[in-house]
This record gives C-alpha cells, structure tokens and sequence, in this order.
C-alpha cells in the first residue's frame, strides 16, 4: 500500500474500459472511448503510459501490438483510493467519514435499513 501511485481521473476512464474487457490495444482503447471522451489518441497513449509506469497497467507484445491488461482489479484500486481519501481528507477516520456522511445525506429508509443490516453483521463479526 505504501508504493500505491494514486490514479487520476482520466487514468480511471482507461482502467474502468480494461477491467470491463481486456487484454485491449491502445487502438481499441481509443476506440472504446471515441464516444465518450473528446480525448484525442496522443492525450489516450500518454494515459496509457502513465499507467504502465505506475505498474498499474501491464503490456504484452503481440506480434506488432502491445496489448495492455489492468495488474490491480477494480476492487483492489477502490480500497486504495478510499484509504487514500481518509488519510486525505479525515486523517484515516472511518468513523468520521460515516457521520459526516450520514448527517449530510438524504437517505431512504430502504438505504437506512441496509445500513443497519450491515453494521448489525460487523457487530455479530465482532
């Protein structure tokens, strides 16, 4: 976790595209994100790139292609990030993430009776 690079927005388009399918070249990858972005193919590599360098990204030669494959899996990036966002922004406080959410957040009473139900199995875990 101490060597985790953070991952920037746009590098987050590309790895939500790879952990949908992959491997991808970076022609598919481009492709993929035509529609979405108004990213141009250089701004795309250079993404790419940064990724393969952040060891977050691997790339296989294929022939004349370089097929690139996510190394961490969405779940392991999203704990990252999350851990990351408490130290950031509540010095590594859980507890005052979830209140600050809570009392700042409309919920429904179906999402307040999940939370109930997931916080009563935390504490039968316990």
């Amino acid at each position: 976790m101490s060597n985790y690079t953070k991952i920037s927005d746009a590098e987050w388009v590309i790895m939500e595209e790879l952990w949908k399918k992959s491997p991808l070249t970076s022609a598919e990858i481009i492709d993929q994100l035509k529609d979405s972005t108004e990213w141009n193919p250089k701004t795309i590599h250079t993404l790419i790139n940064r990724l393969v360098k952040k060891e977050v990204l691997g790339v296989k030669r294929e022939g004349r292609f370089k097929q690139f494959h996510p190394l961490l899996s969405a779940d392991e990036c999203r704990k990252r990030e999350t851990t990351s966002f408490l130290k950031k922004i509540y010095s590594g406080s859980r507890q005052m993430f979830i209140l600050n959410f809570i009392k700042n957040e409309k919920l429904t009473d179906t999402e307040i009776e999940e939370l109930k139900k997931i916080l009563k199995q935390k504490k039968d875990e316990n």
